[in-house]
């Protein structure tokens, strides 16, 4: 099993080590990727469109942006992790996420994301993890994974040292729950009456949609037929 990582900050605070301790559950060491943000992407979307309107390579950070594509391509399970910044996820997470948005159902999907999982992971001194794990698990819905878990923890701490071990013992009870559903799942990702629904509404839109990049894109797919990613 390939794990990805990608953490919305660079530092490895409390959110990184529990999104960490959920990979170790998974897979061996080797089989872990991680993306820091922002070290391993600092750039902002210029909202150019033209990921929409002509294809993704015409990004102009679409070389920077690539290795991670492909990682998370290439990744059986996704762990996107952030602190909670005022409520939500970290500026760098989010213009990460950004940048896929051409990748959302909406437009140009991945048949690949229809047999991944994920999980996302957000913690606080005090509150805001709902919210923010809802600024990941929406990406992640609409690139069209099947399957997100979430774990949020109010830590009462600014430091993974310092968080009580009352409070360690919790986060692992959590991290083993969702580790055994995922490989209980492996390989058989079922898909859900939601994505099904939202599929089968962007398929028709997608008959005689507005954007041309969009349209080619799922015909050539058969997916404005009766053809499926996840079949």
């Amino acid at each position: 099993m390939k794990v990805l990582i990608i953490s919305g900050t660079n530092h490895k605070g409390s959110t990184y080590s529990i999104g960490r301790l959920v990979a170790e559950k998974l897979t061996k060491a080797e089989n872990i990727s991680e993306v820091f943000l922002p070290r391993d992407f600092d750039e902002f979307c210029c909202g150019c469109t033209n990921c929409f309107t002509k294809s993704a390579d015409k990004c102009p950070h679409y070389a920077k942006l690539r290795p991670i594509t492909e990682l998370i391509d290439a990744a059986d399970v996704l762990i996107l992790t952030s602190p909670v910044y005022v409520y939500h996820c970290t500026g760098q997470m989010k213009a990460l996420l950004d940048h896929y948005g051409w990748r959302w159902m909406s437009h140009r999907p991945d048949e690949r994301m229809f047999s991944k999982q994920a999980v996302v992971v957000a913690t606080a001194a005090g509150a805001g993890m709902k919210s923010t794990m809802k600024d990941m698990a929406d990406s992640c819905f609409f690139w069209g994974i099947p399957q997100t878990y979430k774990l949020g923890k109010a830590v009462r701490a600014v430091d993974w040292n310092s968080v009580s071990p009352k409070m360690k013992d919790s986060i692992n009870a959590k991290a083993d729950s969702i580790a055994k559903k995922i490989m209980k799942r492996q390989g058989k990702v079922p898909v859900g009456i939601k994505t099904r629904a939202f599929f089968k509404i962007m398929s028709l839109i997608q008959r005689n949609g507005w954007c041309k990049a969009d349209m080619d894109y799922w015909k050539e797919k058969g997916w404005t037929g009766s053809k499926r990613p996840w079949k």
